[in-house]
């Protein structure tokens, strides 16, 4: 079992397909696209022999290793790349000094790290794009569904219950722009050598950084990062922004499926049940994101040019931050994909309330406004 894995717990809090692309056999096989790709553009630059690289790409494949066992041996070095590159050069024979040369293995770690989360982000951004359809056809549905607007969770003027639901697609197709944007613009190579000097590569260090960008399919930075973290932090607050809408809309769901209120239904992933327990989940899976972004936050103060603990402590927030809003964006769409609306039961609240039976102002207009803005994409 993984360390930070539990049978017990992961049905409810690591749901969906995010989970395993951010597992062991995610990071040790991007690990190893590394390595490989590394030894292709020094073959290609004439650093190392042609026959080296092909030799290390041959042996570099995930069932030639144990992630387990690299994270035993890691407490000698503090960090898996240094037992994966043991390992890789002995299986390489005599192609094996040609593995990882001149690299540090942040270099190796960070751009496996960049290659997990474009991998991760493809289902985060999936089940989010579902989220939203299901939020812009309940707005269409009801866009004329008049109910109580509550605010300090106490009855307000009417609204309409399309209006509260657009109110949901804005927010998710808000925070799918944003993670697509980092996925796009800002997860990048690290190539730099010890110091982050490209020393180790004379002059042909740049063109190493653009070909292991283009073979990788990854971004080419201006400089090595290794202790400019915002390429984190601007991932760190993109999950987090998402799990944050997600837990907003499962929030509403829970609220109106409280018997007095009764003005929502389901949302379980068993569809004989009445109680809300995906958008319960799904807040219970969104609830570990602020405190983990908080972490990545205040790991960014690395040393000089290589961090001291920092980037160590990097590794497992970034990791849980995914899988739990992973989960979180999973169960939500459970919970919308299943969700009983009761348009009666909203009527009734609203005339025993006294209010106006009248919609609301301009509320079918913004409901239009927001469909329109959804339907035209990311």
């Amino acid at each position: 079992m993984k360390p930070n894995s539990s049978s017990l717990f992961d049905g409810v809090l690591a749901r969906g397909e995010v989970a395993a692309a951010v597992g062991d056999e995610a990071w040790l096989t991007a690990m190893l696209q590394v390595e490989s790709a590394l030894a292709q553009v020094q073959a290609f630059s004439g650093l190392i022999p042609q026959a080296d690289a092909d030799a290390i790409a041959a042996c570099a494949r995930p069932e030639h290793f144990d992630a387990a066992d690299l994270g035993a041996r890691a407490e000698a070095s503090g960090n898996p790349v240094v037992p994966l590159v043991e390992t890789l050069r002995t299986l390489a024979g005599p192609a094996g000094p040609s593995v990882h040369l001149g690299a540090t293995s942040q270099d190796v770690l960070d751009t496996a790290g960049m290659l997990v989360a474009a991998q991760a982000l493809r289902p985060l951004l999936a089940d989010l794009a579902a989220c939203a359809d299901q939020a812009a056809r309940l707005a269409r549905e009801h866009r004329d569904t008049r109910m109580i607007g509550r605010t300090l969770l106490r009855q307000a003027v009417p609204t309409t219950f399309g209006l509260k639901a657009a109110g949901w697609l804005g927010g998710l197709d808000a925070a799918r722009r944003r993670l697509d944007q980092v996925r796009r613009e800002r997860l990048a190579v690290q190539l730099g050598g010890a110091a982050g000097t490209l020393a180790p590569f004379g002059d042909d260090g740049p063109d190493l950084v653009e070909g292991l960008a283009t073979i990788l399919g990854l971004g080419e930075p201006v400089l090595p990062w290794h202790t400019e973290r915002t390429r984190i932090a601007d991932l760190a607050g993109a999950l987090g922004a998402a799990a944050g809408i997600v837990a907003k809309v499962a929030r509403d769901l829970t609220l109106m499926a409280q018997d007095e209120v009764d003005e929502a239904a389901g949302g379980s992933a068993a569809a004989d049940r009445r109680d809300p327990v995906a958008a319960v989940c799904a807040l219970g899976s969104a609830g570990s994101a602020p405190g983990l972004v908080a972490s990545l936050l205040a790991a960014m103060a690395h040393e000089h040019e290589r961090a001291a603990g920092a980037w160590h402590a990097e590794w497992r927030p970034l990791r849980e931050l995914f899988v739990c809003t992973g989960s979180a964006a999973s169960w939500l769409r459970t919970a919308l994909e299943r969700l009983l609306v009761h348009p009666d039961v909203m009527r009734g609240n609203l005339a025993r309330r006294g209010r106006p039976a009248e919609s609301p102002d301009a509320a079918g207009v913004l409901v239009d406004r927001a469909l329109q803005a959804h339907a035209k994409g990311l």
